[in-house]
């Protein structure tokens, strides 16, 4: 007869517990090195705009494919071609 236990299993929060002690800590200056580069990186494409495309698909979506409009004067809203 075998006495011997089972390994009992690890819960969802060892196991979580395990998985960020193998991860590598950063240090405050590459923190910050990152953190520059993602705002470089947000910025570029922040200022990419929305392509005509998409534009076009808004604007069937909202009911307003009826040419270029840059301003809404009806609902006050800034046209969505328009760069911010």
């Amino acid at each position: 007869m075998n006495t011997r236990k089972r390994p009992r299993q690890k819960t969802a929060m060892e196991l979580e517990q395990d998985r960020t002690k193998s991860i590598a800590k950063l240090s405050p200056d590459i923190k910050s090195k990152i953190g520059q580069q993602l705002r470089i990186m947000h910025e570029e494409v922040v200022c990419q705009g929305v392509p005509d495309r998409f534009v076009e698909i808004l604007r069937g979506l909202d009911g307003n494919d009826d040419g270029d409009h840059d301003d809404d004067p009806a609902s006050g809203r800034r046209g969505l071609a328009q760069d911010q």
